[in-house]
């Protein structure tokens, strides 16, 4: 059941998108709606930082510049945010934070049931196009699925769930059939990308799969495939069976440089045609 809703509010277009596709959950399933924005402190504080005692007066002017713009931007985000949700029916909730983005939106995603946000975060406002490790460090540490849209809303009917068998893929269908956020009239179809001498237990788990399903009021077709390129072969299906949203896990990890996703987790997320119900 879904009764707080969270969406991770940043300067580009697919924000729209994700204000829409979180009116339209909160009004199947009466939740309330949270409009995040952050003051990204961690990269004002990066790019200001002086290169020696003559240049530190300039590096001070230089960061309370850059959080000063920044801080507008984040009100104006919440003033958009208003005028989209007023009128919906739906409450709603405004909040400005600083820190580092992901670690702001994990932390308010313990007090709420979904995520929702863009495919191609821009949390630095001062430098809008600066693509940051956000949407990794989310997926690596939150307690709670995410909602990545597309750049398009679109109506959800027919879901595309892609498993390769493992425990993140599992819990993301389970998730996704407790919280229920898009009705139940839907249509599913199941995607197995198995290992070449691995048909057999493919074919099993797809059954037990379908079964699952049934069990929770839903009728499904099962496909299997082997190959190499999960992510191509999975959004060729959904583009093949007319999908709106794929579920699907997530796996990530963490390096030297920041948080990354699989290459599978990447492109899905990633593709821009499609929302993606992610668990990691």
């Amino acid at each position: 059941m879904i009764k707080r809703i969270l969406v991770a509010l940043d300067p580009d277009s697919d924000t729209v998108v994700a204000v829409q596709y979180a009116i339209s959950i909160a009004q199947q399933t009466s939740a309330r709606i949270t409009g995040l924005a952050v003051v990204d402190t961690k990269n004002i504080e990066a790019s200001s930082r002086g290169g020696g005692i003559g240049s530190m007066y300039y590096a001070d002017k230089l960061r309370e510049n850059l959080t000063q713009e920044t801080r507008q931007e984040a009100r104006r985000l919440i003033q958009d945010f208003e005028k989209a949700v007023e009128g919906s029916g739906v409450p709603h909730l405004e909040v400005v934070e600083e820190g580092v983005p992901f670690e702001r939106i994990v932390e308010d995603m313990k007090y709420h049931d979904l995520l929702v946000m863009g495919c191609d975060p821009h949390f630095f406002y001062g430098h809008p196009k600066m693509r940051t490790d956000t949407l990794a460090g989310v997926f690596h540490h939150t307690v709670g699925p995410t909602i990545v849209v597309p750049k398009e809303f679109r109506s959800v009917k027919k879901v595309l769930y892609a498993t390769n068998g493992e425990n993140s893929s599992s819990r993301a269908l389970k998730r996704f059939l407790e919280l229920n956020p898009f009705g139940k009239n839907l249509e599913f179809d199941v995607f197995f990308v198995y290992e070449k001498d691995s048909r057999a237990d493919a074919e099993f788990h797809l059954q037990l799969t379908k079964d699952y399903l049934a069990d929770h009021g839903h009728s499904a077709r099962v496909w299997g495939v082997t190959g190499s390129d999960k992510a191509a072969q999975i959004l060729a299906k959904a583009d093949e069976a007319g999908s709106d949203l794929i579920v699907a896990g997530s796996t990530t990890s963490k390096g030297i440089t920041g948080y990354h996703m699989s290459r599978t987790t990447d492109r899905l997320t990633d593709n821009h045609r499609l929302a993606v119900f992610v668990e990691h």
